[in-house]
Parts: structure tokens; sequence; C-alpha cells
């Protein structure tokens, strides 16, 4: 089979499926995993399929969203570096919102044991690593967990949000660009993402270079909104300055 032959195929798997992974098709059509990663990267340049961890889903699916171990996994390393910028913007002793995302749950790990601090949060995971933290006055958001991203959303998060100021808030993001703003799959998550950040007086926004560009179902808000941005060195230099024009300072990781 032709790498056009080998393409054409991958696509109508993916928009049948909706979503295709390396190994599978690798075994399927008797080609190596480096194969496969190669017509994916041609599919994505197209416009027809988004690589994801694995494989790819098709460029139409703005709905779809990664189950909590699969995003874990996804440049973790870049996540670790953002988490570790990330505690510079810690306020010597007052508030912070942290935000459900893979990328937050690495914040709040990395506390320093003589933080102290008053955290809240409504994502689980976050909860998990602070609970037992001897700094930290811990307050957990309630509501409908979403079991995709251990998150509670609803109107119960909704009100609580509507009940603080803090100072700073360490948002997330499944997707950011000058263009499209700060974008989610889900409507609920993208409410109170949004409650979050406007109950702080600060935003920073932690979120990897592998999700500029994309662009979600839900938008939770504008660049504007955002008064720093925390991401790796893998954001090209002239796309830090676009979004330094659409309003938060950069730091690149």
């Amino acid at each position: 089979m032709y790498a056009p032959e080998r393409q054409q195929h991958i696509l109508r798997l993916a928009r049948e499926s909706g979503r295709v992974d390396v190994l599978s098709l690798a075994e399927e059509l008797q080609v190596t995993a480096e194969t496969v990663r190669r017509d994916l990267k041609a599919l994505d340049r197209a416009g027809l399929v988004r690589r994801v961890h694995g494989g790819a889903i098709p460029a139409g699916r703005l709905d779809f969203e990664p189950d909590l171990a699969e995003r874990e996994a996804t440049a973790a390393g870049e996540k670790d570096a953002i988490a570790r910028a990330a505690l510079a913007e810690l306020p010597a002793d007052g508030s912070v919102i942290i935000d459900a995302g893979t990328t937050a749950a690495r914040l709040a790990g990395l506390l320093p044991l003589d933080c102290a601090l008053t955290v809240v949060t409504h994502a689980l995971p976050v909860a998990a690593r602070l609970a037992d933290h001897p700094g930290i006055s811990l307050h957990l958001v309630g509501g409908r967990v979403r079991h995709r991203t251990r998150a509670a959303v609803d109107a119960w998060a909704l009100r609580a949000y509507a009940e603080i100021h803090a100072d700073v808030a360490f948002l997330a993001t499944n997707g950011f660009s000058a263009d499209g703003g700060l974008t989610t799959p889900d409507l609920a998550e993208a409410a109170v993402k949004r409650a979050a950040a406007g109950a702080a007086r600060r935003v920073v926004l932690l979120a990897d270079s592998g999700k500029y560009g994309q662009r979600h179902f839900a938008r939770h808000g504008e660049l504007s909104d955002v008064d720093l941005l925390i991401t790796d060195a893998g954001l090209a230099p002239e796309d830090a300055r676009d979004i330094e024009a659409a309003g938060p300072a950069v730091v690149r990781a």
C-alpha cells in the first residue's frame, strides 16, 4: 500500500471511530510505528487530523477530551518545568486558587513545606496532594465531579467562587491562542474556570506549548484576562510576541 492509500485509510478510520492509535494502525497496515507517525504528521499538516498522545483524532472533533492518565503522560517534562517556574508567582503569605489540570496538580505537589497559604481548589487531584500539607489551609470547592477531569462543576462550584477574593489564580486550559482565546471541551468546566479566574486579583495561566493554537468547543476566557502565561521553551518567540500583544506577559520555562 502506497503512502497516499495508507493515509486515506487512516483518515477514514479516524472519522468512523473518532480516534486512531499508532500501534493498532501499525499492526493493521503491516508497517512500522514510525511510518504511521509520518502518515499522521502529513495528515495533521493538511489539517485533516489533529495529533494527540499516541495517535490522532479527526480535525473537526473540538469536543474530544483525553482522560486524566493520558494527559498526565503528555508533555510531562514541559509540565514539570512550568510548575517549577510557577512557584515564583506564589504570594508570600496569602490565598491562591489552583484550577483543575495536570500542570496545576504538579504545582500543588511542589509547594514547599514551609509555605503558609490558603489554597482553594475544585480539583480532587490537587486537594489530594495538599490534604496533609502542614502549612496549607485547604478549601475544597464542591459540586458535581466530572469523572474525566476529577473536577467539581455546576452551581455549587460557581457559588463558592462568587464568594471569595484570592490573590492569585493558577489557571489551566486545553487550548489557547491570540485569536481563539482560552478553550476547553466541556461547557460546565469552562464556566468554573471562568468563575475561578474572576475570583482572583491576578491570573497566571499554566499551559504547555503543545496547546498553543488548539481550539475546543467551550471558550472560558481571553488572553487579555490573563496577567502571565507560563509555558515551555517549545513556544516559538514570534508566538510569544503575539501572545504578549494580546495582553499577558510570557515566561518560557
